[in-house]
């Protein structure tokens, strides 16, 4: 079993949903956590109420997320943790109405769901490999990044966003390899239907009319549930190089 007890961690999208719930349940287990968010009273509240830290960052910029590294590692010592949760939904279709899709909603959704991932993953890889490693295998840190079933089962509308998470998916094992000799594990997360904020939106009938989709058990999912496998995996050092299907068994219909 992996221990990273009095480690630092990264947790992005931490202000709510799947990184709120990520950021909580790490830090209860010990665990020095700063949040990277836009959202700053939501991120505030939850950073004084777990005890953590909370920093402005855009994970779509590089130079945001190199000050926020650089913050999390001055209060935390160097990351050895970091779960990518920041993300964007989204639907449109290829073509609607005889209009094509908006190709600035295609490039944003890229750019806040894949590129984010990769600044923060490339850039707190490039500390983790400066610190020593903390046991016998030469273990130095864990990336943990956030997908989605459409990233396999994209449905109407999903074009711009299954792109995005089948990016995720797609490099997680090279970056895995690349990171190999390093002593950092890399995995990835394919959530099914979570009850994050965007469906919590919805009117009590459309959510149970959701969780009756889902094969078992038939709910939605809590992020909290999402958390505890993150925790698995950053205890668990076999799990390396993989994307976990977190979705009781769903596989999406076209719409």
């Amino acid at each position: 079993m992996q221990d990273f007890t009095g480690s630092g961690a990264v947790v992005t999208g931490g202000a709510s949903g799947l990184g709120a719930a990520t950021a909580s349940l790490l830090a209860k287990n010990g665990i020095d956590v700063t949040l990277f968010d836009l959202n700053e009273q939501a991120g505030e509240a939850l950073a004084s109420k777990i005890g953590a830290q909370f920093l402005r960052v855009d994970v779509c910029d590089p130079q945001s997320v190199a000050h926020g590294v650089d913050a999390a590692e001055k209060a935390n010592g160097v990351t050895r943790i970091l779960a990518n949760c920041a993300g964007i939904g989204g639907a449109a279709k290829t073509v609607s109405r005889g209009a094509a899709h908006d190709p600035a909603l295609f490039e944003r959704t890229l750019h806040v769901n894949l590129m984010g991932t990769f600044n923060c993953a490339s850039q707190i890889a490039a500390r983790m490999v400066t610190a020593d490693p903390i046991d016998a295998d030469g273990a130095r840190g864990v990336i943990i990044n956030t997908a989605s079933v459409a990233a396999f089962d994209g449905q109407v509308g999903q074009v711009a966003y299954s792109a995005s998470k089948g990016g995720i998916v797609a490099m997680t094992l090279p970056m895995a390899r690349d990171l190999a000799d390093k002593g950092i594990r890399v995995n990835t997360i394919a959530p099914g239907l979570f009850l994050t904020p965007l469906l919590d939106e919805l009117p009590p009938k459309v959510q149970e009319s959701l969780g009756r989709q889902v094969p078992f058990p038939s709910r939605l999912g809590h992020p909290e549930e999402y958390a505890q496998t993150v925790f698995h995996i950053t205890q668990n050092k076999m799990l390396n190089g993989e994307t976990i299907r977190l979705d009781c068994a769903i596989r999406m219909a076209p719409r």
